[in-house]
C-alpha cells in the first residue's frame, strides 16, 4: 500500500513540480526583463531547488563516447551483448582507424564488472568503466529495475543472481577474463566462481572484490546495525511492497529505490541539507559550474531502481543475518558452496579505511575463505582516507587504487 500511496502523492505534486521548473528556467533567463528585477533571483533559485527537489529522476546514460588509450584517442561504442529479465549485460567496445592501435586494444585483458543491484544504476560506476577502459576491454552487469519487469518473467533471488554472474563468465570466456565486484556483488560472485570450481569448470583469471560484506561480522557499520537489529519478518513487512498498476511490472514485489535512497539520505543527512543549501547560494552567485557539478552528483544520486523482493530479503537473510558464507552454509541452488575449491583465480580485495558501507576486514575475509589459492596469489589493498565510493570512483580510484588494480591484472594475464 505504501507504494500506492507514494504514487499519488507523486502525481499530486507533479503539477507543481513541472511549474516550477518551468518558473525557475522563465525567471532566470538573461532575455527576460523580470529577472533584473530586485528579489526574483531569490524566487528563481527557490523554483528551482523545490523543482530538483521533487522531480525524477531517470536512468542516466554512462555517456562514454571515447577514451585515450596506448596514447590514441579510441571511439567507444555501447552494445548489450545478453538481454536477460534482470540484466543486460554491456560492452563498451573501443575502436581506432589505426591498425597498430587497434591491434594492442584487441590484445588488452577483457574485464567484466558486476555492478551492485542496492539501489542506484550501473551508471554509479561510470568513472570505474571510463578508468578502466584506459588499458582493458570492459564489459558491466547492467541490472534492470524491477518495476519494469513484467510479472510473468517470473522471481529472482540470490540464486538466480549467481546463475547470471555464472552465465555471463562463461559467455566471456573465464580462461582469458578477469572479474571485478563492487560491493553488494562481491558475495554472489564469490559464490558463483566457487561453484564453477567445485564443478571442475574454468575460472577468471582473477577476481577484484571492492568494499564488499564477504564477512558482514567484522566491524558492523550502520547498514550491518540495521540487519541485524530487526528480525527477518519486519523486513518482510515493512520494506516490501506490490507494483501498483502503472509500471510493467505490476503486482511485482519489491524493495521500492524511493525507500532505499531514502535511507542513503538519512546516513548523512546534514551534509544533503548544506548540498542543497550550498546549490541555492550557487545560484544565487551566478556560480554556473558549482551549480552544474551539483546537478551532475544528484542526478545520479537520486536515480534509483527498485530491487526484486526475493533477492533483497536473500540479501539480508543470508549476508547479513545468518553469515552463510563465512559460516560455509551457504547452499545455491542444492549446492554447497566452498570458496577453497578456487584455485587458479588470482584475487586482490580493497577496502577503503573510512568506508561506512562495507567495515574494514569485510571484504578482506574473502582470503580467510579462499585457502586454495596460493598466497603468492593474492593481494590485499586498503585505501587510507578513502570512503566507500572513493575506491571505485573519484581522484583516489583513479589515481590510488586504479594503478594497483591495472598492475594486478597484468600480472596474471594470459594474452
Amino acid at each position: 500500500m505504501l507504494y500506492h500511496l507514494h504514487e499519488i502523492n507523486r502525481a499530486l505534486l507533479n503539477p507543481w513540480v513541472t511549474w516550477s521548473g518551468a518558473a525557475a528556467h522563465a525567471l532566470s533567463a538573461p532575455d527576460n526583463w523580470l529577472s533584473k528585477v530586485p528579489g526574483v533571483d531569490r524566487i528563481a533559485a527557490g523554483y528551482e531547488l523545490f523543482y530538483r527537489l521533487g522531480k525524477d529522476y531517470e536512468k542516466p546514460e554512462f555517456g562514454i563516447t571515447s577514451v585515450v588509450a596506448h596514447g590514441r584517442e579510441a571511439a567507444v561504442i555501447e552494445e548489450r551483448v545478453i538481454e536477460l529479465p534482470f540484466c543486460h549485460l554491456r560492452h563498451f567496445k573501443r575502436a581506432s582507424d589505426d591498425p597498430q592501435a587497434l591491434q594492442k586494444l584487441r590484445q588488452d585483458p577483457v574485464v567484466l564488472v558486476v555492478a551492485p543491484l542496492s539501489g542506484h544504476h550501473a551508471t554509479l560506476l561510470r568513472d570505474t568503466v571510463r578508468t578502466l577502459l584506459r588499458d582493458h576491454d570492459v564489459y558491466i552487469t547492467d541490472w534492470v529495475d524491477a518495476r519494469m519487469v513484467p510479472l510473468d518473467k517470473g522471481a529472482f533471488g540470490m540464486d538466480d543472481y549467481v546463475a547470471y554472474v555464472r552465465r555471463f563468465i562463461t559467455h566471456l570466456g573465464a580462461e582469458k577474463l578477469h572479474v571485478m565486484s563492487v560491493c553488494q556483488p562481491t558475495v554472489p560472485v564469490l559464490g558463483a566462481v566457487a561453484l564453477m570450481a567445485a564443478a571442475g569448470e574454468a575460472t577468471p583469471l582473477t577476481l577484484t572484490m571492492m568494499g564488499g560484506p564477504i564477512d558482514a561480522r567484522k566491524h558492523p557499520t550502520q547498514v550491518n546495525d540495521l540487519a541485524t537489529t530487526k528480525p527477518f519478518s519486519w523486513f518482510e513487512t515493512n520494506v516490501v511492497f506490490d507494483l501498483p498498476p502503472n509500471y510493467p511490472g505490476k503486482g511485482r514485489r519489491v524493495y521500492p529505490g524511493f525507500l532505499q535512497h531514502a535511507g542513503f539520505v538519512a546516513m548523512n543527512p546534514s551534509r544533503h541539507f548544506t548540498a542543497h543549501w550550498d546549490y541555492y547560494q550557487d545560484l544565487l552567485r551566478g556560480d554556473l559550474d558549482d551549480a552544474a557539478a551539483h546537478r551532475r552528483f544528484y542526478d545520479e544520486y537520486n536515480a534509483v531502481l527498485d530491487l526484486p523482493a526475493e533477492f533483497y530479503l536473500d540479501t539480508i537473510r543470508i549476508v547479513f543475518q545468518e553469515f552463510s558464507l563465512p559460516r560455509g552454509e551457504w547452499v545455491v541452488s542444492g549446492e554447497h558452496v566452498a570458496p577453497a575449491a578456487i584455485r587458479h583465480s588470482a584475487l586482490l580485495t580493497i577496502e577503503g579505511e573510512l568506508d561506512d558501507i562495507s567495515g574494514l576486514g569485510q571484504t578482506r575475509a574473502a582470503h580467510e575463505l579462499c585457502t586454495g589459492i596460493p598466497a603468492k596469489n593474492r593481494s590485499h589493498l586498503e585505501v587510507k582516507g578513502a570512503g566507500h565510493y572513493g575506491i571505485f570512483s573519484g581522484r583516489r580510484w583513479r589515481e590510488v587504487v586504479y594503478p594497483d588494480v591495472r598492475d594486478f591484472i597484468r600480472r596474471f594475464h594470459k594474452a
